[in-house]
């Protein structure tokens, strides 16, 4: 894979573990919801908006606010993709990342390998169906410190949805990459089989409780992933 320019990451079961996202991040914005009424209207506004939008495809007719947040908490129990909750969840788990209350969780295998790969010339991207916002603030505020620097771009599902083909089409665009200079490394099949479809070089990680595809190369850690 000596022609790949780009890595591009998953989160979730790959550079940080499922636990920490389910079992740290969730209740934590669950248990902190309410704290969006003190959100600048400019930032609350356009969330309860899209949330109202959404619900209404859904078959859902909501009027207030405290509607709003209510469908955003059920959302995150049933850890639904959807834009505004991705992006309310980012400016409460801000707040707690700065206030040193969370700490974004990082294998340990993760740092050396991005250094080395960074330190060759390789481009570092993550895509993850987390905002742009909580990205960086799991980078950012990491076990391992600020590694937000070793990053070019973050990319969330403003490109699209993880598991669909054009996601990683468009990726490629704006990376300015043919598809097959970027290697794609998920935990999750379908993602990797939507990445191959685009062109892609792919790696499974096989995190624990994670299940090894037989369809894609796969490794257990950064480490094993060798140019």
């Amino acid at each position: 894979m000596s022609h790949i320019k780009c890595i591009l990451t998953d989160i979730e079961g790959t550079t940080t573990s499922v636990s920490f996202v389910y079992d740290v991040l969730f209740p934590y914005f669950r248990e902190h919801i309410q704290e969006a009424s003190s959100l600048p209207s400019n930032l609350i506004n356009p969330i309860i908006k899209a949330t109202m939008d959404q619900a209404h495809q859904e078959g859902k007719n909501l009027t207030t606010s405290e509607e709003c947040l209510e469908q955003l908490r059920q959302w995150s129990i049933e850890d639904r993709k959807f834009t505004p909750l991705k992006t309310l969840q980012g400016y409460i788990w801000k707040k707690g990342y700065e206030e040193g209350k969370i700490k974004g969780h990082i294998y340990p295998d993760v740092l050396p390998a991005l250094e080395e790969w960074k330190e060759e010339g390789i481009d570092l991207a993550v895509y993850s169906s987390g905002s742009v916002q909580a990205q960086k603030l799991i980078f950012g505020y990491s076990e391992a410190g600020d590694l937000t620097h070793l990053f070019s771009r973050f990319f969330d599902t403003k490109m699209g949805g993880k598991k669909e083909t054009r996601s990683y089409e468009n990726i490629a665009e704006e990376l300015d990459l043919q598809p097959d200079e970027i290697l794609f490394l998920s935990d999750v099949p379908d993602e990797l089989k939507a990445a191959r479809e685009a062109g892609y070089e792919v790696i499974q990680l096989v995190r624990p409780g994670t299940k090894a595809s037989t369809h894609f190369d796969n490794v257990d850690d950064f480490s094993q992933i060798t140019f």
